[in-house]
């Protein structure tokens, strides 16, 4: 049987105290259940020439390490709800290895789930067929949606139960990421003392992910550089009504990519303090504090690379603080930018901030749909008034797009013009994976063992931006007795 991959080991080949050497645990009966096509192609893999469904299985399982394979669990530390815990690392995933894609790109390849590591702490190092679904069904989603994001290339199922609250079905993720390394990563180091491991850490994220930091004053410009990637990647998540769920410093990918996809959901009715994660009883990540989080992970980050910008304490401290005091700024540009084109904005103006607040505040006020309100303003400037149904005072509503359409007019555009709802529709998703949508097919499969709801929800939100007469019922927010309102993490 041909190899799959055509592995390189960067990480691998860094000194012990990043990772530690680990097989994956095998499974029972290992069933492929779902299979990346198009991103196994992205990665150089070609299905036909590696067998059947269950060699993929045993591949995507664990339970076959495939040639060239140099299996590695990551070492990292991490605030979690703003306590700091100095050894995380990956307690229930396995490197496999990086792999270079066929445009030129290093990409991670992981076993999710694949059992224990040194750095388990106790745990199983299993994940439930649940949340394997859940992060399969929204990375996925947010790929198609443009947000940098991790991937699913395989879910497999293990044939064995894990023990949560009860017993579930397990089931293993295989995911694809820019790279694994997290803001934590740099804390495993800083809080051991061991600038040299800061100082090899960071030279290997410059050569992997910001080979343009590479040049006088290197480390200071990888911390803007992260900086910048990170406010553009939380402005999508706002501009989708996405909430993470858990932007602990352990799951911040500095490469830019969204990372770990636990408890996150999309918010339905708009509402700035919406919490979905049952572990976050403080608010401490809804949606509207997400932006405040973002400067606040980055300080943490900026704090490891301290002792690398100056010798001088003080000075490192203020060349620190100069790109930290910009974040807020750098966020507000990108969240501007992505509401504008929301509202089909082709120009700038000085009172654009006051219009989207003032939508986001009738939404607000009005219980109105994120992502319903938006997708359907394309109609709405073609004289279609159906989304001031979906206000409680629908005046409220035309009070807005009295202002909208005079903006409009003031850069020249038509409201009837055709140009303006293709433009609208190419930003405004019609379909999102909705918690109550991603649950039903969650309790389908768990249930029935029924994956074909997981299937047709996963062609749906892979699809999101043409209106399909048959998809309709994806486009409904739920109904009170379908509201999910508490999603939770796999461990």
């Amino acid at each position: 049987m041909s190899t799959p991959f055509r592995f390189v080991h960067r990480y691998a080949a860094l000194p012990a105290s990043f990772h530690a050497a680990v097989e994956p645990t095998p499974v029972a009966t290992p069933t492929l259940l779902a299979f990346n096509t198009a991103l196994a192609a992205e990665l150089g893999f070609d299905r036909t020439d590696y067998g059947d469904d269950a060699a993929l299985a045993a591949l995507f399982s664990g339970n076959r390490v495939p040639t060239g394979a140099t299996p590695i669990a990551l070492a990292y530390a991490g605030h979690q709800f703003g306590n700091f815990v100095p050894q995380l690392g990956d307690g229930r995933a396995i490197l496999m290895g990086e792999v270079e894609d066929l445009q030129g790109r290093l990409r991670d390849i992981q076993w999710k789930g694949a059992g224990r590591t040194p750095y388990s702490r106790g745990g199983d190092g299993r994940a439930a067929l649940g949340p394997v679904l859940r992060e399969y069904l929204v990375s996925e989603a947010m790929h198609a949606l443009g947000v940098p994001t991790t991937r699913a290339l395989a879910a497999v199922a293990t044939g064995e139960p894990v023990y949560r609250d009860t017993p579930l079905p397990g089931a293993v993720l295989t995911r694809v990421a820019a790279s694994h390394i997290r803001i934590g990563t740099f804390q495993y180091f800083a809080a051991r003392g061991d600038t040299d491991g800061v100082r090899q850490l960071a030279d290997h994220v410059i050569a992997r992910h910001y080979p343009t930091a590479a040049e006088p004053a290197t480390y200071l410009r990888l911390l803007e550089q992260i900086a910048d990637r990170q406010c553009a990647l939380i402005a999508r998540w706002l501009q989708l009504g996405f909430i993470h769920g858990v932007m602990n410093t352990d799951n911040v990918a500095v490469s830019g990519e969204t990372l770990d996809y636990g408890p996150c959901a999309f918010m339905e009715a708009f509402a700035p303090d919406t919490v979905f994660s049952a572990i976050d009883r403080q608010g401490r990540y809804a949606y509207g504090e997400q932006p405040r989080i973002l400067p606040w992970n980055l300080a943490r980050l900026a704090e490891t690379l301290l002792p690398l910008l100056d010798p001088s304490e003080d000075r490192a401290i203020e060349k620190a603080m100069g790109v930290l005091n910009t974040v807020p700024t750098l966020l507000a540009a990108y969240w501007l930018e992505g509401f504008r084109r929301k509202l089909g904005l082709t120009t700038a103006e000085d009172g654009d901030t006051a219009l989207i607040q003032s939508l986001l505040q009738a939404m607000h006020q009005g219980a109105a749909d994120f992502t319903l309100t938006f997708r359907q303003l394309a109609a709405y400037a073609a004289g279609d008034t159906r989304v001031r149904q979906g206000f409680k005072d629908p005046q409220a509503f035309d009070a807005w797009g009295i202002d909208w359409r005079a903006r409009l007019a003031r850069e020249g555009t038509d409201p009837a013009q055709l140009a303006l709802g293709a433009r609208l529709r190419r930003v405004n998703p019609a379909y999102i994976p909705r918690n109550h949508r991603v649950q039903e097919v969650i309790s389908a499969a768990i249930e029935g063992g029924d994956l074909a709801p997981f299937q047709r929800l996963l062609a749906v939100v892979t699809q999101p931006w043409e209106d399909r007469e048959a998809d309709a019922a994806y486009a409904v927010p739920a109904t009170a007795a379908e509201r999910i309102t508490q999603t939770f993490c796999g461990t």
